[in-house]
């Protein structure tokens, strides 16, 4: 739900800001209306400014927003590459149902999407739950990936209190109005010692400073606020969390996101969104480019990330003790 007064800093309740930036959506081509990236001058939070209202940001969502694998060759070597890239994903989240002892319990990703993280962390089918605001995707997530999915908003999902060893949020906080309803409501379905981990794209990073409203993480008009790491430290501490561990590199999104950035017209997720029509061989050369390109873009996401100014954050936390 957007906020009564649509001025008011969603951090502080401040309605002073600055202008950053402006523009519209470069990816998808889902509207051509502008919008302004603006901060706060209190706690200097970025946001989208206005906000748009729901129906018009839902109209910004394709109904193939998500990945599913098709049958061709290049298809399959997509679907090989993102399997690869997610094991940073992967790693990270063994490792905190490792130390948590709740290894034993269900995990649910939120915004799963097709399913492949969930498939991919090697668990039962029985300990998989997915969460996803598409129908379609969630079929994606049953059919492909063997991921039992809902359809709807966290808050609202029929799950019982303390049910889940495991809850992940990759790439949602930065979507929603309220995240902090989101990570209220995953405090209460996480059992005693289980983890969150969230992830979002990093607004302090070099790639913006850089590139400004080309860099990719703004994703205009899709995401509504753009994190620094502290607000998402503080968000987290807001909703009743300690935070355990945090991750300035992500395998999978960090060097293709600068990708984007640099060439959107070549990533595969727009093109495909964007219907845009090409023969089987030059949608393998145009995949090959922006392979190549994704390559070349590592040594900057590694070195920036090495400086705690990667272009993504991820963080483990456990809700606070009462």
């Amino acid at each position: 739900m957007i906020p009564e007064d649509p001025n008011a800093c969603p951090g502080c309740g401040c309605s002073k800001f600055h202008t950053l930036c402006h523009g519209a959506d470069r990816l998808y081509a889902t509207t051509t209306k502008t919008y302004l990236v603006i901060e706060c001058r209190e706690c200097r939070m970025m946001r989208l400014y206005p906000w748009p209202k729901p129906s018009e940001l839902a109209a910004c969502y394709p109904e193939n927003y998500w990945y599913n694998p098709g049958a061709d060759p290049a298809d399959g070597l997509a679907e090989s590459w993102r399997r690869y890239v997610l094991r940073d994903h992967v790693r990270f989240a063994r490792r905190a149902l490792e130390e948590s002892g709740a290894g034993h319990l269900p995990v649910l990703d939120v915004g799963c999407g097709g399913g492949l993280f969930l498939r991919e962390l090697g668990i039962p089918e029985k300990q998989r739950v997915g969460l996803d605001f598409s129908p379609n995707a969630a079929a994606v997530a049953w059919n492909t990936n063997g991921v039992p999915a809902v359809c709807g908003a966290l808050p609202r999902a029929p799950f019982r209190k303390g049910a889940f060893g495991l809850i992940t949020m990759y790439h949602v906080l930065e979507h929603l109005y309220d995240p902090v309803a989101y990570l209220k409501a995953a405090r209460e379905l996480l059992a005693p010692g289980a983890r969150l981990i969230v992830q979002v794209p990093n607004s302090a990073c070099w790639q913006f400073l850089l590139l400004g409203e080309r860099w990719n993480g703004l994703d205009i008009p899709r995401h509504l606020i753009h994190f620094k790491e502290r607000d998402l430290v503080n968000l987290l501490h807001h909703s009743g969390y300690e935070i355990i561990r945090r991750k300035h590199f992500s395998l999978r999104d960090n060097p293709a996101g600068l990708a984007t950035s640099l060439a959107p017209s070549l990533d595969p997720m727009s093109r495909r969104v964007r219907g845009v029509p090409e023969s089987k061989p030059l949608k393998l050369f145009k995949d090959g480019i922006y392979f190549l390109l994704t390559l070349a873009s590592m040594p900057l996401a590694a070195l920036e990330a090495a400086f705690g100014a990667g272009s993504t954050i991820m963080i483990e936390a456990r809700p606070t003790p009462s």
